[in-house]
């Protein structure tokens, strides 16, 4: 679907008067769902997005903030983007803002199922809503990468670490470090990587509740390397920043096993060209942020379309994750989601002049 700008005339306020050059009568960006449910002309041209945080990705503010406002308004539609900061009630007050102004869709994140709340209430006013990245029950639609695969990417990496290290995975004791459960997300990341690992034979030998908080899965980690006497051959991490963590620990023991990761990010490339991080599972933001925008112009322009797949009932667009180890770091480069200058920092610049990071 192109994009193309629509052709409204502006807004103009005065005094109390709001006039508008739309032939069906529209109102100023201000106003919010009418009496009987609808929503005012000038509501119907915003488009409403909630991110969740700035802690569990960068991508939130640095990459999908710009990519979405600069996609919604160039298809001629107000982009209203909000992050709750990983605060379930702030996350509810910037909806209850969003939608006395008026939305024509809300494009959300799910924030620990603060999601499904602001869906309720979203849909009881006739806004269309589109999950992104995370899954919310009863969605319009889900935009995401296809999650399952993103774990079995992850799994792999652990199967293949092993094999390379010549440990029978059978017998190997392998830590598994998953996301925060009431991340729907979390779920398929497990799910993905357990059915590799096992079909490979690994057993978890110790495995937390699971978060996305870089520091507490730090500290589960140092436990479980206490529990375990040290003994640990490899560890399933669901993402870069836990990987971190994880890593952290395993350098106050100068030890160094398999570990798998998810985003691609400037810690996680340096830990994998360092030789401390397997590998990581690349998700370009670009393609997410396009095919919501793309979605959500379709919906303000009142379209209905079909989706390609559905997770759970709902009609599902999934991108296709890619995996990145040492040799392959530079993609990330030339995408423009990664700067060498960022990555080829001390001990890693060598690193990078193996691998051609430049």
């Amino acid at each position: 679907m192109k994009k193309s700008i629509l052709g409204v005339a502006t807004v103009v306020a005065a005094s109390t008067l709001l006039l508008a050059g739309c032939s069906n009568g529209g109102s100023g960006s201000g106003s919010s769902a009418n009496s009987s449910g609808g929503t005012t002309n000038a509501a119907a041209k915003r488009a409403c997005v909630i991110l969740p945080d700035t802690e569990s990705s960068p991508r939130w503010e640095s990459g999908d903030r710009p990519a979405l406002e600069k996609s919604l308004t160039a298809g001629g539609f107000t982009a209203d983007i909000q992050n709750a900061h990983n605060s379930t009630t702030q996350y509810a007050t910037i909806a209850s803002a969003q939608l006395s102004k008026g939305c024509g869709v809300m494009l959300l994140v799910d924030l620990n199922g603060a999601g499904a709340q602001v869906l309720t209430k979203a849909k009881s006013q006739g806004v269309p809503v589109i999950a992104y990245d995370r899954p919310i029950a009863g969605a319009d639609y889900y935009v995401s990468f296809d999650n399952t695969k993103v774990g079995e990417l992850e799994g792999q990496l652990i199967v293949d670490g092993l094999k390379a290290e010549k440990k029978d995975p059978k017998t190997a004791k392998v830590v598994y470090m998953g996301g925060d459960p009431t991340d729907g997300n979390a779920k398929f990341f497990h799910d993905g990587a357990v059915s590799v690992m096992s079909k490979a034979g690994i057993k978890p030998a110790f495995e937390p509740k699971g978060t996305w908080d870089a520091t507490k899965s730090g500290t589960e980690f140092a436990q479980a390397y206490t529990a375990l006497h040290g003994n640990i051959d490899a560890v399933w991490v669901a993402n870069d920043a836990n990987a971190a963590a994880v890593i952290n620990v395993l350098n106050k023991y100068n030890k160094t096993v398999p570990v798998s990761g998810q985003d691609a990010s400037i810690p996680g490339l340096q830990n994998i060209l360092l030789g401390k991080q397997t590998g990581t599972v690349y998700k370009p933001y670009q393609l997410e942020a396009d095919q919501a925008s793309k979605l959500a112009i379709a919906l303000l322009k009142g379209q209905k379309p079909s989706a390609p797949s559905s997770v759970n009932g709902v009609p599902f667009f999934a991108e296709t994750p890619i995996l990145v180890k040492a040799d392959n770091v530079e993609k990330v480069v030339q995408d423009g989601n990664a700067t060498a200058s960022a990555i080829c920092t001390g001990a890693v610049a060598k690193a990078c002049a193996k691998y051609g990071v430049k």
